[in-house]
């Protein structure tokens, strides 16, 4: 039997999840072909689980010149990607440009230590900082910035993946210093399972984190669940572990309410990046978890 669903919880769990980088491998999509299938999928019925289109601040002129193709549709919310901290002088002349239609109200930067936190002015900062270590001390920092947390959850090769144990130190420190996250990589598929890393027809393969088990793992987390039950939840590879009912999102005997899954994804698991929409929409119907 197939795992069934609740609008109520499904889409306290799933609204505005996916920022739409298929830019980015393994897509690596040219910038027209981007742009375009993001304003379809803007129209689209799934629509509601649309996030913000992610493009690295080097290559808005581009980004301009093929939304202008498009029809330079209304309502689109940017997340830029800085690369060096000069290209934080792009946006705000990038904003005034295009008022309302157009917006960039989030950035990307990475970060190596405390020095490379800081705040930036006028748009919401998601600060990527390594997993292989403790992140803990520079996610504190934040706090301080005013800025969120950003985690790398996959990539091309395994060694890109990183372990359910650095996963959950991640959320814990994310929860502990009531800083917001989002991930970016490898969260095409709603559970954990095996799958090629792209999608060359020769692409070596392993095991890729489900966005299920780590939104759900960061509800639990925030909830205040032992460890070892987060890891539990990270490490599920069995689809039908997962339940959703009218009051919320169950995982075996453990159960988060749709109103707490709202405030979580509100306030604390705000999204990730995917270079696909079309995957985890269609490995969600397979699960009878989307009409």
């Amino acid at each position: 039997m197939q795992p069934t669903a609740t609008t109520t919880a499904i889409h306290a769990l799933l609204a505005s999840l996916i920022d739409y980088a298929g830019l980015f491998p393994p897509a690596g999509l040219d910038m027209q072909t981007a742009v375009n299938n993001y304003a379809g999928y803007k129209v689209g019925p799934h629509a509601w689980m649309l996030g913000r289109f992610v493009v690295p601040v080097a290559r808005l002129e581009e980004f301009e010149n093929a939304w202008f193709s498009a029809g330079a549709p209304a309502g689109w919310k940017l997340s830029a990607l800085v690369a060096k901290p000069t290209e934080l002088d792009a946006i705000k002349p990038f904003n005034a440009k295009h008022s309302w239609k157009v917006e960039i109200d989030a950035v990307e930067l990475k970060a190596t230590s405390v020095a490379d936190i800081h705040e930036v002015d006028g748009v919401t900062a998601y600060v990527e900082v390594p997993t292989h270590v403790d992140p803990t001390h520079m996610i504190a920092a934040m706090a301080h910035e005013n800025v969120r947390a950003k985690m790398r959850t996959g990539g091309l090769t395994a060694d890109a993946f990183p372990e359910i144990s650095a996963v959950a130190r991640f959320l814990r420190a994310c929860a502990g210093a009531h800083i917001p996250f989002k991930a970016t990589a490898g969260l095409h598929h709603p559970v954990r399972c095996v799958k090629p890393f792209t999608y060359k027809a020769d692409s070596p393969q392993g095991t890729m984190h489900g966005f299920l088990n780590v939104f759900l793992a960061a509800a639990m987390v925030r909830r205040g669940y032992a460890n070892l039950l987060v890891e539990q939840v990270l490490a599920e590879e069995n689809p039908r572990a997962f339940q959703f009912k009218d009051e919320g999102m169950r995982w075996r005997d453990a159960e988060i309410s749709s109103t707490e899954l709202t405030d979580v994804r509100k306030n604390f698991a705000i999204a990730f990046g995917s270079c696909s929409f079309e995957e985890p929409i269609s490995d969600l119907q397979a699960l009878g978890l989307l009409p």
